[in-house]
């Protein structure tokens, strides 16, 4: 099965992946870096379909398009929000302790108590994200070993019967993806 292809600028590519999101659909998605693998960070079963598609069980970031959304999710300490805040800024990913039920335990780090947090600079992330209003996931549109899929043809090509949406926004340029900071004793420690 073909997935529905919604041009990113398109208005109604926001109101279709929340639809697809509501419904335990996968959606495949531009961010600033890279195209994303997005389900609701809650639904086990989508987050299942994504392991399958990636070949692969392990943890999960989300998007967020504001910091207070994201700083929502986590337990972060008083300390470390202005570092926090840099680091969100920089289109890079932190890794924080995560609030307890926000998400499936199935996309948490580090015996199920942390969350990496990400503010895509990106239109569609940011319309999708406010929204939504719930943790969506982001990973890298890949199995697992391979590099990141950034043309939405060959997306299509490897991965049209595993996805629901794609949104399209054209080929994208290769990136490793966001940097992945964690916070340890209050200082970044860079990890990819």
């Amino acid at each position: 099965m073909i997935p529905h292809i919604v041009k990113s600028e398109d208005p109604l590519a926001v109101e279709k992946s929340f639809n697809i999101l509501k419904k335990g659909g996968v959606i495949v998605y531009p961010t600033d870096t890279l195209y994303g693998f997005g389900v609701n960070a809650n639904n086990n079963y989508a987050i299942e379909r994504i392991n399958k598609l990636k070949n692969r069980q392990s943890p999960m970031s989300v998007i967020a398009y504001a910091f207070e959304q994201a700083m929502s999710w986590t337990n972060i300490k008083e300390k470390d929000i202005e570092i926090a805040k840099k680091i969100l800024d920089s289109s890079s990913t932190l890794i924080l302790d995560a609030k307890k039920s926000i998400v499936s335990n199935k996309i948490l780090g580090r015996n199920n108590t942390t969350l990496g947090v990400r503010i895509p600079k990106h239109k569609y992330c940011y319309d999708i994200s406010k929204k939504y209003d719930k943790p969506i996931t982001t990973t890298s549109v890949n199995r697992s070993g391979e590099q990141p899929l950034n043309d939405p043809k060959k997306i299509i090509e490897i991965f049209g019967d595993g996805i629901d949406l794609l949104i399209d926004d054209g080929k994208i340029n290769n990136s490793a993806g966001s940097k992945i900071y964690e916070l340890k004793e209050s200082k970044p420690i860079q990890i990819r």
